[in-house]
């Protein structure tokens, strides 16, 4: 197994779950530069890691993220343009772009707070649970800001316009219940189940074909900004690619065990992985 050692972030392997956690437990995971940095590597490196199958998102010490660290990431920076830039760059590399298109299904559990900067990669991974005693709040307004970086982009994106309006220009804070009911996470449990319901929506999930899971999210996600003539191009050129370097080789395997063998309902179950390599073994 890779050995993962770093400042501000800890990494967890177990049973097929990558857990990335933030860990600035004292600041309650305020995201510093030191953060972004390592949860940029280690977010990189568990995408390739065999051992890890899905990938959680959180944070120690009881809280998801309170943000930004506006010391570390703002004030201290004002007079180091390099830094300052260097630091934006790898924010916003973990938080959106490399979780947006993530080779692997992504999960955000969410407990404590999740404030502001945090936003982006909570929406930017592909499922979000959160204990009903959350504290979500798009606080920026109440400090002097914007929702800054893609935070307004993707809170719009992910919500409807007067859910993201009300909380972005009143800076209310809201809770678990709330955040599922407006659609920015899938769910909300009591938080002494949270961390079971996150690993039994993973183990879910491991039981799907890798290479047509990381097929549909992928699509689910590019065919949004589409219209219909180019989502139905790209849905049938991704259909077929699907088919290159699969292990599984899915689409046959899927229709074999439903047509031939009869061994599952897919409308209630995934098909069984593994079987083609048990041929090839046999």
């Amino acid at each position: 197994m890779a050995e993962y050692n770093y400042e501000c972030v800890k990494i967890e392997i177990r049973d097929g779950i990558g857990w990335a956690i933030m860990n600035r437990p004292e600041k309650r995971n305020a995201m510093s530069p030191q953060l972004h940095y390592d949860m940029d590597d280690a977010l990189g490196r568990l995408e390739t890691d065999p051992d890890a199958r899905v990938v959680v998102v959180t944070g120690a010490g009881g809280n998801f993220s309170a943000g930004q660290d506006l010391k570390k990431f703002f004030r201290e920076l004002e007079n180091d343009p390099f830094e300052r830039k260097k630091a934006q760059r790898h924010a916003n590399s973990w938080r959106w772009q490399r979780l947006y298109n993530y080779d692997k299904p992504t999960i955000a559990m969410i407990h404590g707070y999740c404030v502001g900067g945090a936003f982006m990669q909570l929406l930017a991974t592909d499922f979000a649970i959160a204990a009903k005693t959350a504290t979500f709040s798009l606080s920026e307004v109440n400090w002097g800001i914007l929702p800054g970086a893609l935070v307004a982009k993707v809170i719009s994106d992910a919500i409807l316009p007067r859910h993201a309006l009300y909380y972005a220009c009143l800076g209310d804070p809201f809770d678990g219940d709330e955040a599922a009911r407006i659609g920015m996470i899938n769910y909300a449990v009591p938080e002494d189940e949270l961390e079971a319901e996150t690993v039994k929506l993973a183990e879910r999930l491991m039981k799907k074909s890798p290479a047509v899971l990381r097929a549909t999210k992928q699509a689910v996600r590019q065919v949004r900004t589409m219209d219909f003539d180019q989502a139905y191009d790209y849905l049938a050129a991704k259909g077929q690619s699907i088919k290159v370097g699969d292990a599984e080789d899915s689409y046959n395997t899927g229709l074999r065990q439903f047509l031939d063998e009869k061994s599952y309902k897919p409308t209630f179950e995934p098909f069984k992985l593994g079987t083609l390599l048990s041929d090839q073994r046999d």
